[in-house]
């Protein structure tokens, strides 16, 4: 499979959040700020594509060959926060201002299904590990677009004279519907 059509449709048309809904949580909750939308954006990335190399290889090279890809579920949430945990205290170590800057986003990183939905589907879709590198970096730089652009129109609508029944909530709602019903149009475009 070509690298762009997969990199395309991850950011694009299959929008891990808008498409699939996975990242949710994050995705309404550190919105509310840029800065803080990009920071997590960019924890997801990094750890994303690190999980993804990781249970790559776990799968092909260990559950296959012993026949116990049932367990692929609980390997993989495993893999996932072992490799947090290491991230945090590797980068505690080596560079604290760049563990300062990720600050809470890491640890909230563990809980985040958009990492385990990426391992699985790059598993599922029967993908080389460069094409599942290409699928998760992608995938990351697909929740980045959304919780950015979310981010931004939600600090615009601060400085807005929205009704109050509508104010926080409401309207983010509103909103991210809108953004999943924009990101339709570009459905058959790969």
């Amino acid at each position: 499979m070509d690298y762009f059509v997969i990199a395309l449709g991850a950011i694009l048309v299959s929008n891990i959040v808008f498409a699939q809904f996975l990242g949710i949580c994050p995705y309404m909750g550190v919105s509310s700020k840029l800065s803080t939308a990009i920071g997590m954006a960019g924890a997801v990335m990094f750890v994303l594509t690190l999980a993804t190399i990781v249970t790559f290889l776990i799968y092909t090279l260990v559950l296959v060959p012993f026949e116990v890809t049932f367990l692929q579920t609980i390997v993989y949430i495993l893999v996932i926060s072992t490799l947090v945990q290491m991230v945090e205290i590797i980068l505690k170590k080596v560079s604290p201002g760049l563990f300062q800057a990720l600050g809470i986003f890491l640890p909230l990183i563990t809980t985040n299904c958009v990492i385990l939905g990426v391992a699985i589907l790059a598993v599922q879709n029967e993908f080389s590990l460069l094409q599942s590198v290409v699928f998760a970096v992608s995938h990351g730089l697909g929740f980045a677009l959304a919780i950015s652009i979310f981010a931004s129109i939600r600090e615009h609508l601060d400085l807005m004279d929205v009704p109050k029944s509508m104010r926080g909530a409401p309207i983010a709602l509103i909103v991210a519907g809108i953004l999943a019903m924009a990101f339709m149009g570009f459905a058959g475009l790969v």
